[in-house]
């Protein structure tokens, strides 16, 4: 019997100590902070294309991959995603305000980052600091310039 009760008690008390549902819920919460915390700009202090177009076309690449479904050809973000019964409102890169006209290193940054509100954080997803700077290129010379 004390062979029964000895597992089993520690099997409860185990079991006291796991994480809350609630706790599981919102660990993806905390993803943006954790992408950001592993985000460092100086992964890109040694990248270096050939040409230009060489980013553009890895960039381009990257973008169908990885940015078109939600931010659609154009960059408009007019595409629908629907995610946990919500819709996602996505950005469009086409905005007068739009914050990284000018800004290719914040571009970088909210690539790798991405969002907690849908946004993949795309450093932790495996896209390398090289695909991250050619999309940033193709989003700046490309999409906003279209």
């Amino acid at each position: 019997m004390r062979w029964i009760v000895l597992p089993l008690s520690l099997a409860l008390a185990l079991a006291g100590c796991a994480e809350a549902p609630e706790d599981r819920e919102a660990a993806p919460d905390t993803m943006a902070a954790v992408a950001l915390a592993a985000y460092d700009a100086a992964m890109f202090d040694t990248i270096a294309w050939d040409t230009e177009l060489a980013a553009l076309e890895r960039g381009e690449v990257v973008y169908n991959y990885s940015c078109a479904r939600c931010h659609g050809e154009t960059g408009l973000g007019e595409v629908g995603i629907i995610r946990a019964g919500d819709t996602l409102h996505i950005s469009s890169f086409q905005r007068e305000d739009w914050p990284y006209t000018d800004d290719k290193a914040g571009l970088r940054q909210a690539v790798f980052v991405g969002t907690d509100e849908g946004m993949p954080h795309w450093g932790l997803e495996g896209l390398k600091p090289r695909d991250v700077d050619a999309v940033a290129t193709y989003i700046m010379k490309v999409i906003r310039e279209d």
